[in-house]
Order: structure tokens, then sequence, then C-alpha cells
């Protein structure tokens, strides 16, 4: 997100905050430390004598499936005597609303929606819509799911930030016409430098949980292609998958990468099912709402010279974590942060 469009969306959210009654003040936080993560803008939030000030974090987006992605990111360790981390965004459903206070993470959205609890001071409204006259932001879905496919690719593999566009494109299984744009855009918002006309991935834990959320909100709901009731779910770890033709996900992948995890879900990211497979484990289709023994297949995303990269059986560790962290279940977050700890740490720091 710009500058600019983070600006707009604080203002919004603390005018909203005032139509509650509040005293609320916007201010840069002066000698921050560059690339530090905790936030540089600091809002201060009081009714009388009551009230707290905040660092704020602007997410332009909050949903259900991008929540735990979120939450994680807001979690990250503070400094002694840092002010609270409080999400700010453009809209928050009431569902989400809920979850977000079930999880005691504050929010305030540009609608009025809020959750405040500090030092004598408690809002919480949910429930209200987003002004709908209110200017909206244009998308080029295409050039967003590009952009998700090249940094996956990047994340993956570092060393293709520096490789010609059409093996970065293969990589990622984008157009070649669309990877100098991409590129372009990744070095605007910092994900890229460029040191002795060589291209560097800026790798770090936001770089890897920014992707993570955009995935959540992107691609991933777009590659669901079934769900299926597995009767054989208890013995999945038996199940014999081609590596070349389909690869473990999620919570069973956590699982193979030495996670403590019981899956309740599995997934499986593949372009079809095998017959055999569908034989063997009898696969039958899932209605809408059922959830026991299920199984969910996603079309993988990536191009095939992305494909050796990573864990035989599974999809590379960063996926795996992405498809934790939508889940916003608890049991998958701490897989999640498990996976980043042992898989990714040493790639992506903390700042």
């Amino acid at each position: 997100m710009n500058a600019q469009k983070a600006s707009t969306l604080l203002e919004k959210a603390a005018q909203a905050l005032r139509g509650h009654g509040l005293m609320v003040s916007v201010q840069k936080q002066d000698g921050s430390e560059e690339g530090r993560w905790r936030s540089a803008t600091c809002l201060g939030v009081h009714k009388d004598r009551c009230g707290t000030d905040y660092a704020a974090e602007v997410r332009c987006k909050v949903t259900s499936d991008s929540l735990g992605s979120v939450v994680t990111q807001l979690r990250q360790p503070v400094d002694v005597g840092d002010p609270p981390l409080l999400l700010i965004t453009d809209h928050v459903t009431r569902p989400v609303a809920h979850r977000l206070r079930e999880q005691e993470q504050q929010f305030a959205d540009t609608a009025g929606n809020a959750y405040l609890e500090a030092r004598g001071l408690f809002v919480y409204v949910s429930g209200r819509k987003p002004d709908d006259r209110r200017s909206s932001v244009r998308t080029d879905k295409g050039f967003i799911a590009s952009r998700l496919k090249v940094l996956f690719a990047l994340i993956c593999d570092s060393e293709l930030a520096a490789a010609p566009y059409r093996v970065l494109a293969g990589a990622a299984d984008v157009s070649p016409r669309t990877v100098p744009e991409v590129l372009a855009d990744l070095q605007r918002d910092g994900s890229l430098t460029v040191v002795d006309r060589r291209r560097r991935l800026n790798a770090s834990k936001r770089l890897l949980d920014d992707w993570a959320q955009a995935y959540a909100l992107g691609l991933r709901g777009s590659g669901l292609s079934g769900r299926y009731r597995a009767a054989g779910f208890a013995a999945w770890a038996d199940w014999q998958l081609n590596p070349a033709q389909a690869r473990w996900g999620g919570e069973p992948a956590a699982t193979l990468l030495a996670c403590d995890l019981q899956p309740s879900v599995l997934t499986i990211y593949a372009e079809k099912l095998s017959a055999r497979l569908v034989a063997q484990q009898k696969l039958t289709a899932a209605g809408p709402v059922a959830y026991q023994n299920l199984l969910e297949v996603r079309k993988p995303f990536w191009g095939r010279s992305l494909s050796s990269i990573g864990q035989r059986d599974t999809v590379p560790p960063a996926l795996v974590y992405a498809d934790l962290l939508a889940t916003g279940n608890p049991r998958c977050l701490a897989a999640a942060r498990a996976i980043y700890e042992v898989r990714l740490a040493r790639l992506f720091p903390e700042a």
C-alpha cells in the first residue's frame, strides 16, 4: 500500500473514532529507527482522562481469510514501553470484528467499527457498513495475480531476482511481458532493490507476511478447484502421491514438515486428482457445508521450473505457512509460527 492511501485510511478511521465522542490525535513519532517493525505513526485516543497512545498499523483490507496473517504480523516481539498496536483498515465485518476481539487485537475502521480497551477506555462497535459514496480504489486483478505469482517465485528462490525476464516468467507462470512492470512495482514498494545493476530481493518476515496476506485475499480463493469427502482420511499419511502431479499443502504439509499438528482438513495442490487416488481413497464430492473428513484440492499457480524447489512431497514452506495463516485457527497459527522458525526464519528474518 502506498503512503498516500495509508494516510487517507488512517485519517478516515481517526475521523470515525471522533464520531464516537473520542479525542483522537494523529502524529508521526520522532526518532523512529528506519526498518523497525513498529509503526512510526502514533494515534492518541482519549475520553475525558482515560485513554492511551497506539502505534497505528494500516492494512487495506482484512477478511476472514487474511485475518490470521494480519494478526500474526501485529504480534511481533515489541520493546518494553512501546505503545500497543492498533489495526487500522477500511472495513471490518461483524464476524471479523468478533474474531479480532476474541484474539484481543484492537482495531478501528473507516466505517466506525472499533474495538479499544485500555486505561479505563472501552469501545466495541461492529456491524456498521462502509459508506458506498467513498471513492473506490481501481485494481487490476490480472496485474495483482501476476505480482503475487512473481513474488512467490522470488520468495521460493531469491536468485531469480537477478534472472532474465523469461526465466522468472517461467518460474512464476506469467507472461514475460508482465515481468518488467511487476518488478518495477516491487522496486517502488521496496521489495526489490537494484545494486550495481543487479536486482535483489529485500527478504524479511514482513515481506513474507505481506505476501501471505495478499495471497489469502487474491489467489487462494480462486485456486480452490474441488472439495471431497475422504473415506481414508485418517490414513492420509499413507496415501501415495506422485510429486510431479500432486503435493500436500496446508495442515498435512505442516505435519510432514515436523509440526505437531493433527490435520482437520487435507489440502492437495494438483491440476486434477488421479483416477487411482480417487478410487483408492473413495473420494466423493463434498457439499458446501461439509467439514468432516474433508479434502480440498487447489490448483498450482507456479511454473514447472519452480516445482523442484522445496520438499519432495509438499509445496514450498512459504505456501504452507500462508495456507496455515489463512485459516485463522489458533492451532494452525501456532503451526505457522513453527514452520517460520524452522524453515523460513533464516531466509526471512524479523526486523
